[in-house]
């Protein structure tokens, strides 16, 4: 893993700036500590921090093929490199290099923009055509890497990190308000819009062509699902459960390719002991695992963690949080991830990655992925109860029960989005997305709601299929799941943002490309069976792990929101970011109603539908405010804001 900046003249060939471009490739220099390259020519500069896995001597980049026509800078995995390797050394090119960063140049020399049907893995890549002076920017599938543009003064940024974009000295740091809005509506900025006036994200399965003055958004995957009805069933599910065994045990392989030691995430679960065990059978020894134990901070699944990796033979590291130290982190990972957080256990994380880097490692493995895939989380059992009760009784009664719901929230009447805001149907996310959002009239400020003007959110969310009306609604929902909360929040907010802010590559067998497509073709009861999530998980988990841990109810990792930032034991700062003049510094809370549902949760003890409402609007308001310190000015708290480094001489 690796990280990318780079710039594109617009309007001609003007040469950018080395020393612009140095300050960018610093400000994302955790990404890549290994080494720091850079390629300019007129109207174009391609910068590079690497993060040394493959190929450790021969792998600097920016690299070009053999005429210097077409240069490439990458960030992430082709994880079946080898395979690719060898069919290019088919083909008839030289290869320079055992490093998957040089496949780019060739497959772009054979197939153009095809190349993206040929690269599996995860990736954000800038390669530059000098022949017909065409740039790509493009990202993987599933939005594992991070990859983000901007425009200024003619010129195309680009950076694997909003950092290295603000580094550049040529774009301001701005609230974008309809993205703080997105995060108190789906937890996320979502997969294009960000948190910064200006700043872009490209979106997962899509690439940018640029030509001249023409920037063109390009799609060249999307994930698909069967008609309802038309989904793989068999009358013996054994082959499906040998079929996806086999996909998996290919995924981890994949990501066991390094030239340096691998390491794994472990919580104790299902997902993350299943990649264990495979890792364990494949390199036919144990590997190392790392944990985390919450001390009444949230679920502790240690004793977990502690039984699967002693069942495998693994030695463990165990990284230990408390509501103080959470919150502790939060600084630090609000930096990281450029944008404010709802889910504090990502604190938490944080801090597993550091201990990672600490004992000298730079990849691990985790299990993220497979509650996408499969059907993992609560609100897809939420749906299938609430889709029964529609059969029974129409939609009307359940309407009135939101509404009263959110009367009960708010305190008001409050317009919810139509009955199916996403393509026309409501997914099971939509019901939490309400809920949530009912927080907004208390919390936002007059001047927040003039600026957002009645804008919709649901508007701009990156769910581009117009055949979501012919899936089974499971399907539905998992499709908005991977495409708003997975690529938006958990790739962030837990995964390759944290990871790498400790120079750490995170890989994901569950959302390798073949596993994601299996998953999506078989039938939902597969999935979902009654209320028994990952059904087809668990019986390949048993032909590898004692079926007590095979068939563990899931517990969702979490620790204490508004206990973290409320609770007697909080920092200093939180009071100072919930002050009213920090409050009315950034203009965009109201707060006296941040004050009174502050003052509603901490002499509410019981845990009630409001309580948890507020519990996440409160945590939203507290980071929010904490990210407006950091990016755009300070003034709000005593902790030091973020500034771009100064390159070397």
């Amino acid at each position: 893993m690796c990280g990318i900046a780079g710039a594109f003249d617009l309007t001609g060939q003007r040469e950018f700036p080395a020393r612009r471009l140095l300050a960018m490739t610093a400000a994302i220099a955790h990404r890549g500590p290994d080494d720091e390259q850079v390629h300019i020519e007129p109207g174009v500069a391609l910068g590079a921090r690497r993060l040394a896995i493959i190929d450790l001597a021969g792998g600097r980049q920016p690299l070009s093929n053999e005429d210097g026509s077409v240069w490439v800078a990458f960030n992430g995995e082709l994880f079946e490199y080898p395979e690719i390797r060898q069919t290019l050394l088919d083909r008839g090119h030289a290869l320079a290099t055992r490093c998957d960063t040089e496949a780019w140049v060739h497959l772009y020399e054979d197939l153009g923009e095809g190349m993206f049907a040929e690269a599996r893995g995860q990736f954000a890549v800038s390669l530059w055509d000098r022949r017909t002076r065409t740039l790509i920017l493009g990202r993987d599938r599933i939005g594992i890497c991070p990859l983000y543009y901007a425009q200024a003064d003619g010129w195309l940024l680009w950076g694997s990190e909003i950092k290295a974009i603000l580094a550049s000295g040529m774009i301001r740091a701005e609230a974008d308000v309809r993205g703080i809005d997105h995060l108190f509506t789906f937890f996320c900025s979502g997969t294009s819009r960000t948190f910064f006036q200006g700043v872009t994200s490209i979106a997962p399965g899509n690439f940018l062509k640029v030509q001249g003055d023409r920037v063109e958004k390009r799609v060249y995957w999307d994930l698909d699902f069967p008609d309802a009805g038309d989904e793989t069933r068999m009358d013996d599910a054994t082959p499906l459960i040998d079929e996806l065994q086999g996909r998996l045990e290919t995924a981890v392989e994949r990501r066991l390719r390094s030239d340096v030691p691998v390491v794994t995430y472990i919580s104790g679960g299902l997902d993350s002991t299943v990649v264990l065990g495979l890792c364990s059978r494949l390199r036919k020894e144990p590997i190392p695992a790392f944990t985390i134990g919450l001390d009444k901070a949230g679920p502790d699944e240690r004793a977990h963690a502690t039984e699967a990796a002693e069942t495998l033979g693994s030695p463990l590291t165990t990284v230990v949080m408390d509501r103080s130290r959470v919150a502790e982190a939060f600084p630090e990972l609000i930096r990281a991830a450029e944008g404010p957080i709802v889910d504090t256990s990502c604190a938490a994380l944080l801090r597993l990655a550091e201990a990672v880097h600490g004992q000298g490692y730079k990849v691990t493995l985790t299990g993220e992925g497979a509650d996408e895939a499969l059907a993992g989380y609560v609100w897809y059992k939420s749906q299938k109860v609430r889709d029964a009760a529609y059969r029974v009784v129409g939609r009307g009664l359940p309407r009135m029960a939101r509404n009263l719901i959110g009367r009960s929230i708010s305190g008001r009447r409050f317009a919810v989005p139509p009955e199916g805001a996403i393509h026309g149907v409501r997914t099971a996310q939509q019901d939490m997305y309400e809920m949530i959002s009912q927080c907004k009239p208390s919390l936002y400020s007059s001047t927040m709601e003039a600026s957002l003007g009645g804008h919709d959110p649901y508007a701009d969310l990156d769910v581009p299929n117009e055949r979501m009306a012919r899936w089974d609604p499971l399907n539905q929902s998992l499709y908005v799941g991977y495409k708003v909360m997975l690529a938006g929040l958990l790739m962030i907010s837990k995964g390759d943002r944290i990871a790498m802010n400790s120079s750490v590559e995170a890989r994901y067998p569950f959302l390798d490309d073949d596993v994601v497509s299996f998953a999506a073709g078989i039938a939902p009861e597969y999935k979902l069976r009654g209320m028994n999530e990952k059904w087809i998980l668990r019986r390949v988990a048993e032909r590898i792990l004692p079926k007590q841990i095979a068939n563990r109810p899931k517990t969702m990792f979490r620790t204490s929101m508004s206990g973290t930032f409320l609770g007697p034991h909080r920092p200093p700062w939180v009071d100072q970011l919930l002050s009213p003049e920090s409050l009315a510094k950034t203009g965009y809370f109201d707060p006296e109603g941040v004050r009174k549902q502050v003052a509603r949760q901490t002499r509410t003890p019981r845990i009630t539908i409001p309580r948890f409402v507020y519990d996440v609007g409160l945590t939203c308001v507290v980071t929010t405010q904490l990210w407006h310190h950091t990016f755009l000015g300070g003034g709000l708290c005593d902790l030091p804001t973020w500034t771009p480094p100064v390159p070397p001489e």
